[in-house]
């Protein structure tokens, strides 16, 4: 029974032993590499052989769908779910495999078993409190409209967390709103913390308290916010045009040489500078109006609009 495989194994040795001892028929280097389907003298360049074996697939395939459909390997795994993708799961369509409705006693029979497989799934506490901090996490990037690549790095940040032992004392959904927050500020995508918390099933208070004590014991090293991230997606949603988007960026660039960026809000900073560019530009919006957008108060943006231009020099 092993003959045969025996037999493979030797044939890749010898195979690959004449590879090594193999020399160049035009200069005799012995030094040998593979450049795709092909084995090529290092030395002067002779392609020794060609059409070597294609360890690509077998099929050919000229769009995504067709990939998909000729493609005999599972999904790639990922950090957002607790058993990172590599379980299966009994499908709810209640067909057969030729796409026929099952009988009502096999379906019960179906529900049964997708509950016990529920149940395997998430055998201990551990792994249920996994699976419910992931798929708040889940819940909150798509309610912020965040990409994948956000709660892949928050569900990482949240497991590092767990491994380190910092849940103990905290409640799950605050350590996995941080762990959002934090994703968020490392990827460049900008949400505020008041953002964050409004699709947060905890008080704001606690996600900045939680955010500050991960950050600092998985040594995150997070840089501060720019203002200028926000600048892009207000000046959108206010419907105002590119030149005061450029006046914005100009003024937050100016004034932050001067020093005027510590101990601000960057989101108020940011909607300071756009209600001034929006008058310097004649594309008028109210406090009021930029405020909203911004999620900060009107008081804010008058008291680092007056700051901006008195640095700026305009009267």
């Amino acid at each position: 029974m092993d003959g045969p495989t025996r037999q493979r194994e030797r044939s890749v040795e010898s195979e690959e032993e004449d590879e090594t001892t193999r020399g160049c028929p035009e200069c005799e280097s012995t030094d040998l590499v593979h450049d795709g389907e092909e084995l090529v003298c290092d030395d002067c360049g002779l392609v020794v052989e060609e059409d070597q074996i294609d360890r690509g697939p077998e099929w050919r395939a000229f769009n995504h769908s067709e990939r998909q459909s000729k493609s005999r390997v599972g999904a790639p795994t990922t950090q957002t779910m607790h058993d990172k993708g590599l379980t299966t799961q009994i499908d709810w369509k209640n067909k057969d495999a030729y796409g026929r409705s099952i009988s009502s006693e096999r379906r019960s029979q179906m529900n049964r078993l997708r509950k016990w497989q529920e149940r395997i799934r998430t055998k201990d506490a551990g792994e249920r409190n996994l699976q419910f901090a992931l798929s708040e996490i889940d819940r909150m990037a798509s309610a912020l409209g965040v990409p994948r690549s956000v709660r892949e790095v928050a569900s990482v940040i949240y497991r590092r967390a767990l491994d380190e032992d910092l849940i103990r004392g905290r409640s799950i959904e605050g350590v996995a709103t941080a762990a959002l927050y934090a994703a968020c500020r490392q990827e460049g995508i900008p949400r505020s913390l008041d953002e964050v918390a409004e699709v947060a099933r905890v008080e704001q208070k606690e996600i900045g308290r939680t955010y500050r004590y991960v950050a600092q014991e998985l040594s995150l090293g997070l840089e501060p916010v720019d203002p200028v991230q926000y600048v892009p997606r207000f000046c959108s949603e206010l419907g105002l045009s590119e030149e005061v988007e450029q006046k914005t960026r100009e003024i937050i660039e100016v004034t932050a040489e001067k020093g005027m960026l510590s101990g601000k809000s960057p989101t108020g900073y940011a909607a300071a500078a756009i209600y001034a560019a929006s008058l310097l530009c004649n594309e008028k919006k109210t406090q009021r109006e930029v405020a909203e957008v911004a999620q900060v108060t009107e008081v804010t943006i008058r008291n680092r609009y007056q700051e901006q231009i008195e640095a700026l020099g305009i009267h």
